[in-house]
């Protein structure tokens, strides 16, 4: 018997034909995700039937293997490229941006509150009612949305069922070279547009479907869960580790959560449902192993578990939300147990393939998700580790190598995303895991299941849920506070170190991890400089980043570095300094800012200026408003923006402050770019009105610059507010280029459109980040060229619908 159990159905060259056509699949849905144009479908269909016809003609195993992967590939990239292109073609219609709408249909997550005293929800709709069919044939009204309801975060939706009266925008984030981008985030979870409630009510007439149901159901268990343990001390962690709900988690549990890298934890995935089914597993084999032999056999007890385990499994994902993680974990356990549990021969590295494709099948925007990376690489690391050394190194053993080597595996991927590995993360979750997998689900998932049955043994469970959870929250909680050094290293610095680490694992010579971790250390205790180095370029740039509402821009030349103001940020809620200007900054290796320079103290200019000044050096700050700045960041030198001339490499930099003036836009402190060899020049004005405007155009008319014979790029001063930008400082500047800094329909509705006219008939090429995303200018064969960013991004990111005032005029 068992050796029928170990047999293989197909022969070694089929097998082998089949493994290649499944990485090729693999890869080729993968690869959509770096195009800039989605393939025509007629040439990959073309191409396909091609292929087919081929296979079908007697070839040799070479050419057959060869269409095998290419044929892979092909079907791969074509069933990526139809999923995306039938998500696009959701489109709100231009003309409905902004416009009140009314929506039917019903909830499809759980309403959690956000930021402004919103209640923040996913909506189903099923019916739009004053919507007017769309102008584009091939396209059709958006099926997801994702709304804001402000002002009511302390209050329940009325039932599941809605109609709801909304103000809708496409789908559109800020669009920089690094940093998170929430226009990917919106197409990865199928949002087609964005916006805000106005009113709700009830719906009964809306059809529930399956999904509508099952909807419901898990907003009552989250109701359930509420009611038998919302009263527990660590609430939040009960409601995000028993049903994946992570709503009641407050700012502080992420920043405990991501200082110690164990924000893995509380999102349901590969762990979670990992340890459900070894449970799951262990009790059905111990309960087996309790009947006669000759009543269940050993082919009949392997099925058995394995659908004990399928069953069990799904059931948790399914109280947990089924989420994209849930899934994907979901479908790994699904394909490892049928290879484990029903004893299939195949080689160590098969499941993980075939678990990665079944992945890429059922969901081929996986690409798009951090967490597939993350979990597939971990999963790689943990094979590799677990087939190789680990046979004879004991439980603990085993636990520190493999947590080894997954932190030393998973930081050049981090890395990749722009994210750091904090070195506590690895004590953390040598004492987390152990501890979540023996003690705090085991618990968590007894006491609901018996509490389902026993109402009252809620009474019994809650305090044992705060106890367990109240220690390991109080563990990483203290070890969030404990003060580590950051790890200064490129890229290729931390591949080294992680490739090292892994291959300690590996190595059979004691002498060589001996050597090994003495370099880490060493590597690890070195300083080079106590001044952090920017590395060089050979060319100025200018970078306008794309911030929203808000200014802010990179100057650099040879080593030295230049900021200009700090974007936008909310406190609590958002931060361009931490969404945009850290992570870019990081990207361009950039570890010092040798002048800042805040143009006011408005919040759209000034945010998260002490975020900055924690996270990099700065070696002083020239502020139009002095006092608020020096109250922010206390640690750098302040000095106010006084008519002087510096240099920064080859780039002539003249500071210009308005006399008399010492608050409020009027304030800002203008700042002139000038690059002598091919007579460039930049003009960032910041928020100055037209009464500055005229006192800034009669300083530059006396000092002689204010006309002269190159490119003129002008930062239209108050986002191009009406406030600014006069006839005359349009008509006396002349610029060629003019950049708004603005956000996307923002309420205030810049630019205006009287503004924009007067650029316009100047002849000024106009660009708007709100359109172009970041622009970069550089001198290049002592010309200027400018390059924006929407230019080079992926086909899933459209052009929002502005006007062409709003957005750009050729």
């Amino acid at each position: 018997m068992s050796g029928s159990l170990n047999r293989s159905p197909y022969p070694p060259g089929r097998r082998g034909a089949a493994v290649l056509g499944v990485i090729a699949f693999s890869c080729g849905v993968i690869l959509l995700y770096w195009l800039s144009i989605l393939p025509p479908p007629e040439w990959l269909a073309v191409s396909v039937l091609l292929l087919v016809f081929s296979l079908c003609r007697p070839t040799s195993a070479v050419i057959r293997r060869l269409t095998v992967l290419a044929l892979g590939f092909l079907l791969g990239l074509s069933w990526a490229a139809w999923h995306a292109r039938s998500q696009l073609s959701e489109v709100l219609p231009p003309e409905a941006e902004g416009e009140r709408l009314s929506v039917s249909g019903y909830l499809c997550d759980i309403p959690s509150p956000g930021s402004f005293d919103s209640l923040r929800f996913s909506f189903c709709v099923t019916h739009w009612h004053n919507l007017s069919p769309a102008n584009v044939p091939g396209t059709r009204p958006p099926k997801l949305l994702r709304l804001a309801w402000y002002g009511h975060a302390a209050e329940r939706l009325q039932g599941d069922r809605l109609r709801l009266e909304v103000k809708l925008k496409r789908p559109h984030g800020n669009l920089n070279p690094a940093g998170f981008r929430y226009e990917n985030w919106l197409f990865r979870k199928g949002y087609r547009a964005t916006g805000s409630v106005r009113s709700v009510q009830p719906d009964p007439t809306v059809k529930c479907s399956l999904h509508c149901q099952y909807r419901r159901a898990h907003l009552s268990l989250v109701d359930w869960v509420q009611n038998r343990f919302g009263g527990t001390e660590h609430f939040a962690l009960v409601s995000s580790l028993l049903i994946g709900h992570r709503g009641y988690m407050t700012q502080k549990h992420w920043d405990v959560l991501k200082a110690t890298g164990t924000i893995h934890l509380v999102a349901i995935s590969g762990l979670h449902l990992g340890l459900v089914a070894l449970g799951a597993g262990f009790l059905c084999r111990r309960l087996l192993l309790a009947w006669p032999a000759r009543c269940v056999n050993e082919l009949t007890g392997r099925r058995i578990v394995f659908v004990s385990v399928v069953v069990c499994c799904t059931a948790y994902a399914l109280a947990a939300g089924f989420t994209v993680p849930t899934r994907r974990a979901l479908v790994m356990v699904i394909v490892g147990g049928w290879l484990l549990l029903l004893a299939r021969q195949s080689p160590v590295w098969q499941p993980f393939l075939v678990a990665l494709a079944v992945v890429l099948l059922l969901d081929p925007l996986a690409p798009l998700d951090q967490g597939f990376w993350l979990s597939f690489a971990a999963v790689a690391v943990l094979i590799a580790v677990l087939s190789a050394r680990l046979a004879g190194a004991g439980w603990l053993g085993s636990l520190l190598l493999a947590q080894i080597s997954v932190f030393a595996g998973l930081w050049p991927v981090l890395e990749a995303f722009g994210q750091g590995q904090p070195l506590s993360g690895l004590v953390a979750n040598l004492i987390s895991i152990p501890w979540v997998s023996l003690v705090v689900m085991p618990l968590l998932v007894a006491g609901g299941l018996i509490t389902a049955a026993i109402p009252d043994a809620a009474n019994l469970f809650g305090p044992a849920f705060d106890l367990v959870l109240g220690l390991l929250w109080s563990f990483l909680d203290w070890l969030a506070r404990w003060q580590v050094p950051e790890i200064a290293a490129s890229a290729e610095e931390i591949s080294a170190l992680s490739i090292l680490l892994v291959v300690m694992v590996f190595a059979p010579f004691t002498g060589f991890r001996l050597v090994a971790v003495v370099s880490a250390l060493v590597w690890l205790g070195y300083s080079p400089s106590s001044i952090p180095q920017n590395p060089r370029v050979a060319q100025p740039e200018i970078r306008v980043w794309d911030v929203g509402q808000g200014l802010s821009v990179l100057v650099r030349h040879g080593r030295e570095v230049l900021v200009y103001d700090t974007g936008p940020s909310v406190p609590g809620v958002f931060s361009a300094v931490e969404s945009t200007l850290l992570p870019n900054l990081h990207a361009e290796g950039i570890q010092r800012i040798d002048t800042l320079v805040i143009s006011h103290a408005d919040s759209d200019h000034s945010g998260g200026v002490s975020e900055l000044a924690e996270q990099i050096e700065i070696g002083r700050v020239v502020a139009g408003e002095t006092g608020a700045m020096r109250n922010g960041i206390a640690d750098v030198p302040t000095a106010p923006c006084e008519r002087v001339t510096e240099t920064l490499g080859d780039l002539t930099i003249d500071y210009w402050q308005g006399q008399g003036v010492s608050e409020g836009n009027d304030a800002s402190c203008v700042i002139r770019i000038y690059h002598s060899e091919s007579g460039t020049e930049w003009i960032l004005p910041g928020d100055i009105t037209d009464r500055l405007e005229t006192q800034y155009l009669a300083y530059l008319s006396a000092s002689g610059t204010l006309r002269h014979s190159g490119s003129r790029v002008v930062l239209a001063p108050h986002h191009g507010s009406k406030t600014s930008s006069s006839g005359a400082w349009v008509q006396e500047l002349d610029p060629d280029w003019v950049i708004y800094t603005a956000g996307y329909r923002h309420r205030y509705g810049h630019p205006h459109p009287m503004v924009t006219a007067r650029y316009r008939r100047s002849g000024a090429a106009s660009l708007n980040t709100a359109c172009s995303g970041s622009v970069m200018m550089t001198i290049a064969d002592n010309r200027l060229a400018l390059k924006e960013m929407r230019d080079e991004t992926p086909f899933w990111i459209s052009g929002p619908g502005l006007t062409r005032d709003q957005c750009k005029i050729p």
